[in-house]
């Protein structure tokens, strides 16, 4: 690193330090030592930092950048979109071209009549969104009673007051002094959702929310034949299931979207992330023909309920693009495959490692759990993850609830070679702090 070089990245990190606080992170330690990489370009599944480092990008950032990194196709986009209208309204009877195509196309991806797309920014407003609609629904239809959200424990849904309310992971509840009333938990059995049922009154609760696999929560498989029956117990209680496809969504898991791995369609959709592979903020809500049509026939007046940027113009048309690009390249069936060879490569280190306890994946979507005593012990992942990037690899460590699990997202476009190097490069990694 050349003098000028090394003059702004001290320049960067004095200002990052003064004057950006930074989401999900310790802010001690980065007033104390400042941001440990500043990122300036992408490529592939590769970053570069201010330093030249060059790392392979095994999360996709925040599971989201699904085409990977420098897509020159999408700033054109953005920049054509741009030139031509960059930003008008959609509320009251205001439309415009790229949201309208945007919309139409999204109901071709989705699966049943999940055909009405509401845009939000991203993904935590998309669930506060579905909480919102679904309590508004209930009312128009004469039950304003039915208002209680059940969640999963370990699921993550944001961090708007509705969504962190609907996350079942304590930190970010114990963050603020209080959640919003009404959100319920269950662990990931039936019996569970059945109980909670019973003692809320079926009459009271307006819908259920999962993600088909969790994420954050430390990618988490769904029991066997899990969400067929708990798709079973919403049609006989009358409870709307809505499924959080912000992660397993555009194709993460192998197919459009996560949830029809399971053969189950639910009544509403929340996107973000994959629709425009992180190039712009982008989130939604699709929600079924039928409570369209009724919410069209039963609301008095105005849908009281929209952001500033609900289908901002450049970011559809980045977003038209971005699913383009993923059809026309097959990335999907690019992600079964080699999501197969890191399934394989991720048992192949549990062969090596007597401390791996579990590995898991389903697509591009995967996990290695680590052996842990308890939540008192320091967790070794976070060691490996300081160990891989040494090696040039970003990959993640979640220790909620006692866990130590690394997790993995690529980018799509991740070849077999490259494949390898990230399995090589984790086994190495997870050898060295043994």
């Amino acid at each position: 690193m050349s003098k000028v070089e090394h003059d702004i990245k001290n320049e960067l990190v004095e200002l990052d330090k003064k004057h950006f606080i930074h989401p999900t992170s310790n802010m001690k330690q980065l007033q104390e030592e400042g941001p440990a990489f500043i990122f300036t370009e992408g490529d592939g599944i590769y970053l570069k930092d201010v330093e030249g480092r060059k790392l392979m990008d095994s999360l996709s950032s925040l599971w989201n950048v699904n085409i990977g990194h420098g897509r020159e196709e999408l700033g054109d986009v953005a920049k054509e979109q741009m030139n031509k209208l960059a930003f008008t309204s959609t509320f009251n009877n205001w439309s415009h071209e790229p949201a309208i195509r945007l919309a139409a196309e999204i109901a071709e991806w989705t699966p049943g009549d999940l055909n009405a797309t509401f845009f939000t920014s991203g993904g935590s407003e998309s669930n506060d969104t579905a909480f919102k609609t679904v309590r508004h629904y209930w009312k128009v239809k004469g039950q304003p009673e039915k208002k209680k959200i059940i969640s999963r424990k370990l699921s993550y849904h944001g961090v708007a007051m509705g969504a962190t309310s609907a996350t079942g992971i304590e930190q970010f509840h114990t963050f603020t002094t209080s959640i919003a009333p009404d959100f319920h938990y269950v662990d990931s059995t039936i019996e569970a959702l059945k109980e909670t049922i019973e003692t809320e009154g079926a009459d009271t609760i307006a819908a259920y929310i999962s993600e088909p696999v969790q994420g954050s929560g430390g990618v988490n498989m769904p029991p066997k034949d899990y969400f067929q029956q708990v798709r079973k117990i919403c049609n006989e209680n009358d409870i709307l299931f809505i499924s959080d496809e912000v992660i397993c969504g555009f194709g993460r898991t192998g197919k459009n979207f996560g949830i029809e791995n399971y053969d189950v369609i639910p009544d509403i959709i929340t996107i973000a992330k994959g629709v425009t592979s992180g190039y712009a903020p982008l989130g939604g809500m699709v929600i079924s023909d039928r409570i369209h049509n009724e919410l069209i026939e039963k609301t008095d007046g105005n849908f009281w309920h929209g952001y500033t940027y609900s289908g901002h113009p450049t970011a559809a048309a980045v977003a038209l693009k971005n699913l383009e690009i993923i059809k026309n390249e097959n990335l999907i069936e690019h992600v079964n495959i080699v999501g197969k060879q890191m399934l394989e490569g991720f048992k192949w280190i549990q062969e090596q490692n007597h401390n791996v306890t579990d590995v898991r994946g389903i697509g591009l979507l995967g996990a290695i759990s680590l052996e842990r005593e308890s939540s008192s012990v320091e967790p070794i992942g976070l060691k490996v993850v300081a160990e891989a990037l040494k090696r040039g690899l970003i990959c993640r460590s979640v220790v909620y609830d006692g866990q130590d699990t690394l997790a993995f997202a690529p980018p799509f476009p991740i070849t077999e070679k490259q494949m390898e190097e990230m399995i090589r490069i984790v086994n190495d990694s997870i050898k060295a702090v043994k």
